[in-house]
């Protein structure tokens, strides 16, 4: 076990601290009127304390990532967004922008996420719909129009093409001046759980892989301050799952693609500082706050004694969090606020790095601006009126959390430990194992609803009959002839020559062992499309089944 530096660290940070905001002193009065520490520390410290507990910014990072948490610095305020045409999701993004949002989160339609264009015939009614249709660079320059790229952090929710994404992204930064390293964001890069969870993949496992080890490589070079992936385990508690497969599935996945980029020759210490995690949130606000916990006690164990990770940066676990859609109900509309602040909120209490809340409507449509509103003001109203945010970690030392985080730890453990023993995660998707497990909790869990074992407010309790309608958000029909014919234009006006070029190296590179990424930033740049990059790589990789 590490001897912990002590005592004389933590009063170093938070020494910075106060001298960075004397407005917030080293105590503050609650409203009994009593004197109450920012930091609560139990009477005595020992081994064993800081073994399992620990302090915020030091291993084993149960209580936090960074010493003083949101004292500090607040977490990054996303929201989601993205629908119909670029030129619409840019008006999305500016006005969320001027509310207060610090970083923005790309939602990409359906032909995107699976590499087709918007005129291919597997694209038919579904452009613009559940995102924004980009097909090749001019439709990334439209949606970044006036939003500059080195004041934003931008987080995108794409996985089978996300190098094409990404090249796209750092193309529209060099036409802005900027340069690739001051770009900051993250891609979500996370196929393993397409072939579990979510089903947008394109390509088989092994290509797949190489992919984002490729990414991994290039950005270390290329774009250090950007999150190569977003290990997911969002998606994972959609399609059903419980708390502790979500932590168990997730960091499974984690580990393996830390082992094809160790497989590929990279720097263990040169990548995994920009791993990130992206995490649900849902109502049981105190299981919750413990999943979180025991996910970063966890993955700091598994850099550390599994992978030799020495970079402290290399053993902590940074995660996003979105509040789960799958709580979200179709009635009464006006309690997903209320789910939502506290999911919002276990979310804060658990320590994450960024939060997306998301809105009142969602269970019907696309959010309208005034939903929009209100789920960041829920951020927003946390952050500067709740007053969890002036304590760091307050919840540190409660028997329930501390033992329940000791059991999602430990029961983690078990699940990864298996998968281990089937040979991994890509053999464990093969033989059905972890889609079994998530489909059972899911079948249960409805269950449970259906017998009223678990009441679901508005849903199978205290219902009312609704007598008026929301007002929804519509995509017009019209977006996806406008969003085929700009497409069309685009291939007229193109020099068609330097993009078949581009293709053809594209193919050659892929057919190779070199590198993608170069020879995909290349092929963005002469607006070859989203679609034809992809139809290269199929045709060298093959289509994944499942």
């Amino acid at each position: 076990m590490e001897k912990h530096p002590a005592h004389i660290d933590w009063e170093k940070e938070l020494a910075k601290n106060l001298n960075r905001f004397p407005e917030r002193k080293e105590k503050f009065t609650n409203h009994g009127g009593e004197e109450v520490p920012r930091l609560a520390l139990p009477d005595k410290i020992d081994d064993a304390y800081v073994e399992n507990i620990g302090f915020p910014g030091q291993y084993p990072y149960t209580r936090g990532v960074q010493p003083t948490m949101y004292r500090g610095r607040f977490w990054t305020m996303r929201q989601y967004a993205g629908f119909s045409t670029a030129a619409e999701s840019n008006k999305r993004y500016r006005y969320l922008l001027e509310q207060g949002t610090t970083g923005l989160s790309i939602a990409f339609d359906l032909p995107t996420q699976i590499g087709y264009d918007s005129d291919h015939q597997m694209a038919a009614g579904e452009v613009g719909k559940v995102g924004v249709a980009i097909d090749s660079l001019a439709d990334m320059e439209i949606l970044f129009d006036q939003i500059p790229l080195d004041k934003v952090s931008t987080s995108m929710t794409i996985n089978a093409p996300a190098a094409i994404l990404l090249a796209m992204y750092v193309a529209v930064g060099e036409q802005q001046g900027i340069e690739s390293s001051k770009l900051k964001g993250t891609i979500q890069n996370d196929i393993l759980k397409e072939y579990v969870a979510r089903g947008t993949y394109i390509f088989p496992p092994k290509p797949s892989l190489r992919l984002i080890t490729d990414i991994f490589k290039w950005c270390t070079e290329h774009t250090p301050d950007f999150n190569t992936i977003s290990i997911s385990g969002y998606h994972i508690r959609e399609a059903g799952s419980t708390a502790v497969q979500e932590v168990a599935f997730t960091l499974a996945n984690g580990i393996t693609y830390v082992q094809a980029a160790l497989d590929a020759g990279l720097e263990l210490d040169n990548f995994a500082p920009r791993l990130s995690f992206f995490f649900n949130a849902s109502s049981d606000i105190l299981e919750e706050v413990s999943k979180f916990r025991a996910a970063r006690r966890l993955w700091a164990r598994i850099m550390k004694e599994r992978f030799n990770a020495q970079k402290p940066s290399s053993r902590m676990l940074r995660f996003h969090t979105q509040t789960a859609g799958y709580t979200l109900t179709a009635q009464q509309i006006d309690n997903n606020i209320v789910r939502v602040a506290l999911q919002a909120l276990s979310a804060v209490l658990g320590g994450t790095q960024s939060l997306h809340t998301n809105s009142r409507d969602e269970a019907l449509a696309l959010p309208t601006e005034d939903s929009v509103r209100t789920a960041l003001r829920t951020q927003q109203v946390i952050a500067h009126e709740s007053g969890v945010a002036s304590s760091v970690d307050p919840l540190a030392g409660s028997y329930f959390i501390e033992q329940l985080t000791d059991r999602i730890e430990a029961q983690a453990s078990e699940l990864i430990a298996k998968i281990d023993k089937a040979g991994g995660v890509v053999p464990a998707i093969e033989d059905g194992f972890i889609q079994r497990q998530i489909e059972n909790s899911a079948y249960e869990y409805q269950q449970e609803i259906e017998k009223g074992e678990r009441i679901i407010v508005g849903v199978n309790e205290f219902k009312i009959e609704e007598k008026t309608k929301p007002s929804l958000l519509r995509v017009d029909p019209e977006v996806e002839k406008a969003q085929v014919q700009s497409l069309k234009e685009l291939r007229q006006r193109r020099d068609n020559r330097k993009v078949e070029e581009a293709l053809a190296n594209l193919s050659e590179c892929a057919l190779s062992s070199s590198n993608l990424m170069p020879e995909i930033l290349a092929a963005v740049k002469t607006y070859a499309t989203l679609g034809e990059i992809c139809q290269v790589l199929r045709k060298v990789f093959g289509e994944y089944r499942g």
